[in-house]
């Protein structure tokens, strides 16, 4: 095991109505002269959508040859509906990342019954939030996420928030340079840790970060790594990730996800 899975397993153990909202492009939600603004329509898009239609899947029912984890886990969206919890923890599954929120005005209308649902079978469970970088800025997405489901509890069984992003609709980078993306990160993950103490999970593609960041952009030392890569191995990761500590390793049946290390460090994550 690296001394960088060491390093961060010590730090870790010491220590829903939809709504628009009109909105401004820019890197921290601030509205800067002369920029125009967009409309935050409501939209759903589900995790990991466009990293396959990117990087293509393997045939449906491969799974990875080994995965480098001891706790297995899903996450759902909408896309679920109401999702019967006993039966994937009667199949292993003990934690669950649910979708809250997406830009600025969509909330998952299944959240209560996903999110709750989940942590009364005895999951520990998060929520995510599908980041639109060309909606509105990162510190208003951040607060939005905070305040409809994506907020954090020292309960020992709710997850740090996790932002999600990925290729935009159009397959692009939401018409941002590398920099400018690195700012909006930015501005997601401080303002989420100021609103909550925790550092927000960056759930990503290595594919996409070498696309839209440029390979810049440091939140190794911070954010815990959520890698989406539908192939036997999690594969090289971005920039400065050392380790994951989430994998995404499959959509079939339902998005098949794995935690790097066994069940009590991940009641560590939960605790903070």
């Amino acid at each position: 095991m690296s001394s960088a899975r060491w390093g961060w397993r010590r730090r870790f153990g010491a220590a829903l109505a939809v709504s628009a909202a009109l909105t401004v492009v820019t890197a921290g939600g601030a509205q800067a002269a002369g920029e125009t603004t967009t409309t935050d329509t409501s939209d759903n898009h589900q995790m990991g959508a466009s990293i396959r239609a990117h990087d293509g899947v393997p045939q449906p029912g491969a799974v990875p040859s080994s995965v480098d984890a001891s706790v297995p886990g899903i996450d759902v969206s909408s896309y679920q509906g109401s999702v019967n919890w006993a039966s994937y923890w009667s199949a292993g599954k003990k934690f669950a990342y649910v979708k809250a929120t997406e830009g600025t005005g969509y909330t998952n209308p299944d959240f209560t019954q996903q999110y709750n649902g989940s942590y009364h079978v005895g999951m520990i469970r998060g929520a995510y939030h599908y980041g639109r970088p060309d909606l509105s800025g990162g510190a208003a997405q951040a607060d939005y996420f905070a305040t409809h489901g994506g907020g954090w509890s020292k309960d020992g069984k709710t997850l740090p928030g996790t932002l999600d992003i990925e290729w935009g609709p159009n397959s692009d980078c939401y018409g941002l340079g590398a920099s400018a993306m690195v700012a909006w990160i930015k501005a997601f993950s401080d303002e989420y840790h100021r609103k909550t103490t925790r550092w927000p999970v960056i759930y990503t593609a290595t594919s996409w970060w070498s696309e839209c960041t440029g390979n810049t952009g440091d939140f190794s030392s911070t954010n815990p790594l959520w890698v989406a890569r539908y192939a036997s191995s999690a594969g090289p990761l971005p920039y400065r990730w050392g380790f994951y500590t989430f994998w995404q390793y499959s959509s079939t049946p339902i998005d098949q996800d794995s935690f790097s290390a066994d069940i009590s460090r991940l009641k560590v994550l939960a605790t903070g």
